[in-house]
């Protein structure tokens, strides 16, 4: 399905001035605005069978995360660092002030307060954060829709839940992914069209929409000049902000949309969040779909999102 071009909005200034790139669908004269946001190593492409639907009622922004798709890729910054010119402590803080200013600077509702925000995956954390970050401007969204929202069972707050053996490593493995040397080479592996291919299959049990488009536009930005810093800031993020403990902040609605056959993010939790959290309005799950609802079952997930936006 054909996706509208992409467009560049810079942020910030100075050093720390970055492109970041989004798609635009109008919708019709008035409708609010609706804000797509993808999951790890995906873009705004990846909401290719969904942006079109949606803007038969509303109008439609995706953006690419910085150091995702098409967007600036500048150096990592980990705790204890010395910053360099230009890098940035990647991590749902650094996105969610992107994705704020993004709405207040780019998307600019009459009365911010009708944008709607809807993330798939790590983009789910990212909508979650940037909701509080405007809920503090005074502005805050209308609704919040999660499709498969991370559950980031690898930070440390949620290390009680991991293996002894997971545990024990734990030390190791966050001094070995510091490493630029030894990222380079695995990124550079888990990058390849075939591996990605292999990762999508657990994603999409289905295989629907599992195609050569999904595959190259994974891969596509992988190979471009610092790739590999988003992925060495994305797999350090070891204490950051998880859904429970933004969810618990929100009083606005939100809802869940969750596959069900999701090998990564158990649906379990999510409906523990459902009954956990009164700001959870509503949970549909789906049954034999996987990771990306969004793209793997398109014709199930737009009439959902197109009921539940309007």
């Amino acid at each position: 399905m054909a996706l509208p071009p992409l467009q560049h909005w810079t942020w910030g200034e100075g050093e720390h001035a970055y492109s970041i790139a989004y798609r635009h669908r109008s919708g019709p004269p008035g409708s609010a605005p609706v804000v797509f946001v993808h999951g790890f190593g995906a873009s705004s492409a990846h909401w290719r069978f969904n942006l079109k639907p949606i803007s038969a009622q509303q109008s439609c922004w995706a953006i690419d995360l910085l150091g995702f798709g098409a967007s600036s890729k500048p150096r990592s910054q980990l705790a204890g660092e010395l910053p360099q010119p230009g890098s940035v402590p990647y991590g749902f803080d650094l996105w969610g002030n992107q994705l704020a200013d993004f709405v207040q600077q780019v998307v600019r509702p009459i009365g911010t307060s009708q944008v709607q925000l809807v993330g798939n995956s790590i983009g789910g954390l990212v909508v979650l954060r940037a909701t509080q970050i405007l809920q503090e401007r005074g502005c805050s969204p209308k609704q919040v829709v999660l499709l498969n929202c991370a559950q980031r069972q690898l930070d440390d707050k949620n290390a009680a839940s991991l293996t002894a053996v997971e545990r024990w490593s734990r030390p190791l493995v966050k001094r070995l992914v510091r490493q630029r040397a030894l990222l380079k080479p695995l990124f550079a592996s888990v990058a390849r069209p075939v591996f990605v291919r292999q990762v999508l299959s657990q994603a999409y049990p289905s295989g629907t929409n599992l195609d050569d488009e999904l595959v190259e536009l994974l891969v596509m930005p992988s190979r471009d000049k610092g790739a590999v810093e988003a992925f060495r800031g994305f797999v350090n993020l070891f204490s950051d902000h998880i859904a429970p403990e933004l969810l618990d902040q929100l009083e606005l609605p939100v809802r869940l949309l969750w596959g069900a056959a999701d090998p990564w993010e158990p649906l379990a939790e999510a409906e523990r969040w459902a009954k956990s959290f009164g700001c959870i309005q509503e949970l549909a799950i789906l049954e034999n779909v996987g990771h990306c609802p969004h793209d793997e079952a398109p014709e199930k997930v737009n009439p959902i999102l197109l009921r539940w936006l309007a």
